[in-house]
């Protein structure tokens, strides 16, 4: 008996409706496609946005902020919103946990007036938390692994605890079908790999607002909130941490600015039509904020602006920047990688539970705090260039990270300021914790009696030492040859933990390069069959072997530095 073959034209049928439907959902929310149309991209990213006509003002879409996914929406939606409301006031939920359980629930809510958007959205993703158990051990020995382990354990919690039963409470009857984890994980996916940042109008966040109602209003949101209110002269940017990912505030779309003057609340959200833009390094286009209505015609509008200054090819597709990333937050976020990736680095860190282990452990720890240094650090790749070894021979540029150093500070004299120094690569935060923790008894008591004789003892303290103070103390009781000894057996031991399981970085370089023969082979066997290749290696196993070769290669070249610093210290210091 034959297996009946897939009917691919009815697929392609299917698939050209869902477009059709969404297409004339966004026009019926007032979005202008003025000059790009929706199409699927081919490789397996979904869909995307093409020119379709060159535009002399290069406006090529614009989005009413009206049908953007964030808070404020959810909360004022006459469904989900009092429960959403009363979550926020016991603290048990943030803004971004809103905007996933709104989409987790619109694909699961019966005649969802969202659903020709959610049909259009990917139900895949590339990212570890969608890996099989197989691919997920490509990862062993990395920051991602656990990061990826931990992150989905933490999502199934939150789905049982909080999630599980309110789509029973909120859509009691309107329920299509049974809510699954996968629903949850497929809301989280979209929105970490959709979301922006945006630059709303203040005016459009609390119109025509009481100034005491707009505070209390504000406050809803809380500290840890993406909600952030600034001046529009810059934006806020900083930097969370999740099991040592750096995972930066979304800022798909390179760099957003508002055209309205005054206050600008910056908000996470989803902007259907504008999320469909693809990621290069090389911008296209970038999306900005109409406040009034000058430029597009929309007043509470985002626009999608051409990047080109000249004609461009039509039909080719409009990509705009995710922002300099490196591959594990590339990995983790949205689910690609980039071969050779100029923005890679390194994630190094001191165990914190190793600390408790060494002597004198809470003094050290109390110095640490004192100096504001730092137990991990990212090292991006363009450190390379002011090290020992730079790529370029030209390379004459010092290493700003080491401007701020006080090591040259001596009390006796007697430490002179290394030569190495505009040669060290590594953050001074990052050193000034490994020399702390590597002093020796004798060294406590040195840095104490140079404290006591700066500020004085107990009964006459006047003031505290400052934070240089204390750094400048530490430096001439140890010196740098312990705290770089400390690295390099750190950066050993992370080459011994990415080996472990995978092998060399040479190893990891042979199977990519045999992957790729195969698949030139398969494909042209095939090619008079009329099908695509198979995939002789998953994208998903791909990416991994990409991400672990590129740290195994960081790792490499920052042990390099490391231990060449380590031998130039000993020499000075002997």
């Amino acid at each position: 008996m034959k297996t009946a073959k897939p009917n691919r034209p009815n697929r392609a049928n299917r698939d050209e409706s869902k477009l059709q439907s969404f297409l004339q959902w966004l026009h019926a929310n007032g979005v202008e496609l003025r000059g790009c149309d929706i199409k699927h991209c081919d490789h397996g990213r979904g869909h995307g946005l093409f020119y379709s006509d060159n535009r002399s003002d290069g406006v090529l879409l614009v989005v009413p902020l009206d049908l953007a996914i964030t808070p404020m929406r959810v909360l004022q939606d006459p469904c989900l919103g009092p429960k959403c409301r009363a979550m926020f006031d016991e603290g048990d939920v943030d803004d971004r946990f809103l905007m996933i359980l709104f989409l987790t629930l619109e694909r699961v809510r019966k005649n969802s007036s969202w659903k020709p958007y959610i049909d259009m959205l990917p139900t895949t993703f590339g990212n570890p938390l969608w890996f099989s158990d197989d691919e997920l051990l490509e990862l062993k020995g990395t920051t991602l692994f656990r990061a990826s382990v931990l992150q989905k354990k933490k999502l199934l919690s939150l789905y049982e605890d909080k999630v599980k039963n309110l789509a029973v409470e909120l859509l009691d009857g309107e329920l299509e079908r049974e809510m699954q984890f996968e629903d949850f994980l497929w809301a989280n996916s979209i929105f970490w790999t959709r979301a922006l940042n945006i630059p709303f109008p203040h005016s459009y966040v609390f119109p025509q607002m009481p100034k005491e109602e707009e505070t209390s209003h504000s406050t809803l949101f809380g500290d840890s909130s993406a909600l952030r209110s600034i001046n529009s002269s810059g934006a806020q940017s900083f930097v969370k941490g999740e099991e040592g990912v750096k995972c930066c505030e979304i800022d798909n779309g390179s760099e957003p600015t508002s055209s309205t003057q005054g206050e600008t609340i910056w908000v996470e959200g989803l902007v259907p039509g504008i999320d469909f833009c693809n990621h290069d390094l090389k911008a296209a286009a970038t999306w900005e904020v109409d406040g009034t209505g000058l430029t597009t015609g929309i007043p509470a509008s985002m626009y999608l602006l051409s990047a080109a200054q000249s004609s461009f090819q039509l039909e080719k597709e409009i990509l705009i920047s995710y922002g300099n990333k490196g591959n594990e937050e590339l990995l983790y976020l949205y689910g690609f990688v980039i071969d050779n990736n100029p923005d890679d680095y390194l994630m190094v860190h001191y165990p914190v539970e190793a600390i408790q282990t060494v002597p004198f452990a809470d003094s050290k720890l109390q110095f640490i705090e004192a100096q504001k240094a730092e137990m991990r650090c990212l090292l991006p790749r363009s450190l390379l260039d002011s090290g020992f070894f730079p790529s370029s021979p030209h390379h004459e540029e010092e290493n700003k990270l080491n401007n701020g150093r006080v090591c040259n500070y001596s009390w006796s004299g007697q430490r002179k300021m290394p030569s190495y120094l505009n040669k060290l690569v590594f953050p001074e935060e990052f050193l000034t914790a490994l020399r702390t923790i590597a002093m020796k008894e004798e060294d406590l008591h040195v840095v104490s009696s140079l404290l006591h004789e700066l500020v004085g003892s107990k009964e006459e303290r006047q003031r505290q030492p400052s934070c240089g103070e204390v750094r400048a103390a530490v430096w001439e009781a140890s010196g740098d040859s312990g705290a770089l000894q400390l690295l390099v057996d750190l950066l050993q031991m992370k080459m011994m933990e990415l080996e472990e399981g995978s092998g060399t970085e040479a190893l990891d370089s042979e199977l990519l390069e045999k992957a790729q023969v195969a698949h030139t082979i398969e494909g042209c066997r095939r090619q008079a069959e009329g099908t695509a290749a198979e995939k002789l290696m998953s994208r998903n196993r791909r990416s991994s072997i990409i991400y672990r070769r590129g740290q195994k290669q960081l790792t490499r070249l920052f042990l390099k530095e490391a231990e060449h610093a380590l031998h130039v210290c000993l020499n000075e210091e002997s």
